[in-house]
């Protein structure tokens, strides 16, 4: 009932937005004829243009393999997110983008830690921003970097990435490169019970660095294809301190131990083909690899439909299946003999289906424009709006829902 209140209200906020916009369109479009007329005569510098986004979603689960409890419990969860993103456009080859939000959560596994609800771990929020920097260079070369970080009651993050590109004369094939780093903290919490024991792990700090290459092809007019190799290497505190685990024919438990390093190798491969004016189909692959014992699939197909010249469609699914690490076993099933061990479902063998929708409406003149105020009154068009919905099931049983909106700016 909550959800649908808020989905209500949401709805009628964005309607009464555009009423509003569409109403001072048609001032604005006199606006505009009024200073082409007057400025025929006069050479008009174009500026770059700058966009801005805002996005909100909304997500609920439920389940019953917590890994706060060993991997037998409640996974219920609900998560409000928003998040805004601005590119401004200092010239014709230089962009700055600024993104931040934040994520609202309530979690019932996570309540478990200290063994009765209502606890202070309950509900958190986790805060994150972005900055960053691109530039167009000479010989097709565009490259950039971006600096960050988020922060929320038991965790702190610092984000440094950068990346360089080059694209063929003709524009139809592109390389790229780039690196990343997470440079993370925990704040240590164990289960109640087991704080007494402690020590249960050695350090604070995570560290993961990644490297990707991705290659694009334009093959024909209808047909883009593109590939991606990641390699991404992890070390520090890899588990996480308030898991608990439960072993045969032991009744206290043991916080969740794993290895100190993790090196991954996702590799991607991307296939569009242009059907025709109203149909596009999108498909993607992903092969997962870890050190940790783990192979995983990924594949999904996603089909925009055109309705008119301002609304369209796409459908969507995604399918997921992995093999279990080396590291896990369900509740209660662990030997003692072991020197890694987890009940986390994250680890283990999955399979996972994810179908979905989503609507744009994206007029080709945008839905409307107004003024922004100050000295100099830039237009800004109000381009699109959608709205994405998603149902997520996963065996071990999970399941998950959730919605999103999204409204796109230019300046």
């Amino acid at each position: 009932m909550r959800l649908q209140l808020m989905i209500s209200r949401t709805v009628l906020m964005l309607m009464m937005l555009i009423i509003g916009i569409h109403a001072s369109a048609q001032n604005n479009e006199r606006e505009k004829k009024s200073v082409a007329e007057d400025s025929s005569k006069f050479k008009i510098k174009k500026l770059a243009e700058s966009d801005l986004s805002i996005l909100f979603s909304y997500y609920a689960q439920d389940g019953n393999n917590a890994a706060v409890t060993g991997g037998f419990g409640t996974e219920k969860l609900t998560d409000v997110t928003s998040k805004i993103i601005v590119n401004l456009a200092l010239d014709e080859k230089q962009t700055i983008s600024i993104d931040g939000g934040f994520d609202y959560y309530t979690s019932a596994s996570t309540d478990n830690i200290d063994n009765f609800v209502s606890s202070a771990s309950r509900k958190d929020m986790r805060v994150h921003g972005n900055l960053g920097y691109s530039r167009k260079a000479a010989n097709d070369i565009t490259y950039g970097f971006k600096v960050g970080g988020s922060t929320e009651y038991d965790y702190q993050s610092l984000q440094f990435s950068g990346y360089v590109s080059k694209t063929s004369k003709d524009g139809n094939r592109t390389f790229g490169l780039s690196a990343q780093a997470y440079i993370d903290k925990w704040e240590i919490i164990y289960p109640r019970e087991l704080r007494s024991q402690g020590p249960w792990v050695t350090s604070d700090q995570r560290r993961s660095y990644s490297v990707s290459a991705s290659y694009s092809q334009v093959i024909n007019k209808r047909m883009q294809a593109s590939l991606s190799v990641d390699l991404v290497s992890q070390s520090g505190l890899l588990s996480t301190p308030f898991h608990r685990v439960y072993f045969q024919n032991q009744v206290e438990a043991r916080v969740e131990k794993l290895p100190f390093t993790r090196l991954k190798v996702p590799v991607g491969l991307r296939f569009n083909y242009y059907v025709n004016d109203r149909f596009l189909l999108r498909t993607h692959y992903r092969f997962y690899w870890d050190d940790w014992g783990i192979m995983g699939h990924t594949a999904s197909i996603e089909v925009p439909y055109k309705i008119n010249r301002f609304f369209s469609i796409y459908p969507y699914y995604r399918f997921h299946t992995q093999s279990a690490s080396t590291f896990f076993k369900p509740y209660k099933e662990h030997t003692t003999e072991f020197l890694y061990y987890t009940s986390d479902n994250d680890l283990s063998n999955i399979t996972s289906h994810d179908i979905g929708f989503g609507l744009r409406y994206s007029p080709v003149e945008g839905i409307g424009s107004f003024r922004l105020p100050g000295k100099k009154n830039r237009l800004m068009t109000f381009k699109e709006i959608s709205m994405r919905f998603g149902h997520y099931k996963r065996n071990p049983k999970l399941t998950a829902n959730i919605i999103s909106f999204g409204m796109n700016f230019s300046f």
